[in-house]
């Protein structure tokens, strides 16, 4: 071993003397992320479950009985019904319910004419996702009892275009399936930059960063004494949440798990070179804490595409989403665990995060001090 490896080895022994002294880099790297994990997973979903109806049956005969059945016991839709449509209305105000459906009193003998709406839908629209999620499942129930109630009596059912429909990655339609992945490199990105923004401010604070400086140490050498022991935490944290992924929340991992610790290298080593420059800049706890919160999580929570759809936002705001690391980790996470081993999707996007780490590393080497002032 040499002299500047000897230098190395010391400088990452004391980094880890310091976080085992000071435990919160710890906390930061494992406690956090299982904490976002289960506070997100189990808190965000976009399915539309156990969502109120209510039903005002003008007439109660066979049909509408056996229509509504359609709806009893389903894990969607909680009935509840009402006399007249001024109570269910009512109701409706009172966001006691999201959806009405109204059955006429001629419902069974409409049922099949042309042009007779048999049924009116009224829904609710100030959730407007909600509002479309459940207009699709009422008319999916709808569609489905009317083609059953066809066969049944024998006579064909004209529908202007019959959709056959295969939905593919994620066939059940699990919402938590795409947000979870998504979730991890979106909380990896806060952990990354949180792990390295406190490391050099907190030298410049405790006034040890000049004696660093004084030490035959290169500035190389300081840097990946300080990166190197992150990077362990970080890969470590990461792990662990890509565990939680597979064993607690289920989501399928379809692709090679190698890909992901590979990729997440590349990823965690921009975020942590976020962070660094973060901290260089700052020589500041507070301010590089604040900093790498509102530089990383926002921007990564609103623009990687891990819950809002990034080709539905304005020309410049998807010019913006290139700069955050987040939306390729994103890409590369979904696709590995929901799609498989897709190399279009993984190699543009991996090379993005390689061209990122680079940039960050390479400006926090530039604006570390040289010399004392």
């Amino acid at each position: 071993m040499n002299a500047r490896q000897r230098r190395l080895k010391a400088l990452i022994i004391k980094e880890f003397l310091q976080i085992r002294r000071d435990p919160s880099s710890l906390a930061i790297a494992f406690v956090m992320p299982v904490f976002l994990l289960l506070l997100f997973g189990y808190g965000v979903s976009l399915d539309a479950k156990h969502v109120p109806i209510g039903w005002v049956i003008a007439k109660s005969t066979p049909e509408t009985i056996g229509f509504s059945a359609a709806f009893e016991g389903s894990e969607y839709f909680i009935p509840h019904h009402y006399a007249d449509m001024p109570a269910a209305i009512r109701a409706m105000q009172q966001r006691k319910i999201r959806v009405i459906i109204r059955l006429r009193e001629d419902f069974s003998r409409e049922l099949f004419k042309q042009n007779s709406p048999a049924i009116q839908v009224i829904v609710d629209g100030v959730d407007a996702n909600t509002a479309r999620l459940v207009s699709g499942y009422v008319q999916g129930a709808w569609s489905q009892w009317l083609t059953h109630q066809a066969a049944l009596r024998g006579i064909s059912l004209s529908l202007p275009v019959v959709a056959e429909q295969r939905i593919w990655y994620n066939s059940a339609v699990v919402s938590k399936h795409f947000l979870v992945p998504g979730l991890i490199a979106v909380i990896m990105t806060l952990i990354g930059a949180l792990l390295t923004a406190l490391v050099v401010a907190r030298e410049w604070e405790r006034g040890t960063m000049e004696a660093m400086i004084a030490t035959p140490a290169t500035l190389a050498e300081v840097l990946l004494g300080k990166l190197i022991p992150y990077y362990l935490l970080g890969m470590g944290g990461m792990l662990l949440s890509i565990a939680m992924a597979v064993f607690l929340f289920e989501v399928p991992l379809r692709g090679s798990f190698w890909l992901l610790p590979a990729t997440g290298t590349l990823f965690l080593l921009a975020a942590l070179g976020m962070g660094l420059l973060i901290s260089i800049t700052a020589k500041n706890q507070f301010v590089a804490g604040q900093v790498a919160i509102v530089a990383t999580f926002l921007p990564a929570f609103i623009l990687s595409g891990f819950i809002f759809d990034i080709d539905s936002m304005p020309l410049v705001v998807q010019g913006i989403t290139h700069l955050i690391a987040a939306r390729y980790f994103v890409a590369i996470l979904q696709t590995v665990f929901l799609a498989g081993d897709v190399w279009a999707v993984i190699l543009p996007n991996a090379l993005a995060l390689l061209l990122m780490a680079a940039f960050f590393l390479g400006l926090a080497a530039k604006k570390a001090p040289r010399r004392l002032e």
